[in-house]
C-alpha cells in the first residue's frame, strides 16, 4: 500500500511539473519575476507594475515622471532594483527621495539604472571579456557603472563603490531588457 501511495505522489509531481512547463510554453515561456509573467510583448513599465518585487521602483518611476519614457519605444536596458534594495537605504531615503522638491535627485538615481540600447547578458559579458574582465557603462543619467563576474554572478558596481548582483537577468521586454539586482546603484 505504501509503495503505491509512493507512485500516485511520484506520478501527481510529474503530472504538475508537466502542466508548470506546458502552461510556460504557452504564454511563450515569460519568466517569472516578482509573481507576475514578464511577456516579451509589453513595455518595461508595463511589465514592471505587476511584480511584487518592484512596487517602491514604480513609485519611483511614477515620481520621477519617467513613466512615458520607460513606455517609448527606446531600446533601454534597466538594472531593476527589488523593494528590499531599497530597504537597505538608510531609512528615510526613499521617502525623502518621494519627495515632490526632490524629484531631480530621484530622477538622477532612476536614470542611472538606465542604459540606451539593449545590453543583454551575452552583450554585457563580451564587454566584460573585451575589457579584460572588467566593462565600463554610461548611463542615461551620464554618470558610469562597471560590470565584472564575482564566480557566476554578474556584479555592477557604482560610482560610490557600491556593489549590486543581478538576481534575474535577460527579462526581454519590447522595448528593452530588465536585469533584477539586489541593491540601489548610487551615482555621484
Amino acid at each position: 500500500m505504501r509503495s503505491f501511495f509512493g507512485l500516485m505522489v511520484l506520478v501527481g509531481g510529474l503530472l504538475f511539473a508537466v502542466m508548470q512547463a506546458s502552461a510556460q510554453m504557452m504564454d511563450g515561456g515569460n519568466p517569472m519575476v516578482g509573481g507576475a509573467a514578464m511577456y516579451k510583448t509589453k513595455t518595461i513599465v508595463d511589465n514592471a507594475v505587476n511584480s511584487k518585487d518592484h512596487t517602491t521602483l514604480v513609485a519611483a518611476v511614477q515620481a520621477a515622471g519617467l513613466v512615458d519614457t520607460l513606455k517609448s519605444a527606446g531600446p533601454f536596458t534597466v538594472f531593476a532594483p527589488v523593494n528590499s534594495a531599497f530597504d537597505k537605504l538608510p531609512m528615510g531615503t526613499v521617502e525623502m527621495l518621494l519627495k515632490p522638491e526632490n524629484k531631480a535627485m530621484l530622477t538622477k538615481v532612476l536614470t542611472y539604472h538606465v542604459l540606451a540600447g539593449n545590453f543583454d547578458s551575452k552583450a554585457i559579458a563580451k564587454a566584460i571579456k573585451d575589457g579584460h574582465g572588467r566593462a565600463e557603462f554610461t548611463t542615461v543619467a551620464g554618470g558610469k557603472l562597471w560590470a565584472m563576474m564575482d564566480g557566476k554572478s554578474l556584479v555592477l558596481t557604482d560610482e560610490k563603490g557600491g556593489r549590486s548582483i543581478v538576481t534575474i537577468a535577460d527579462v526581454r521586454q519590447s522595448n528593452g531588457v530588465i536585469h533584477v539586482v539586489d541593491t540601489v546603484l548610487m551615482p555621484n
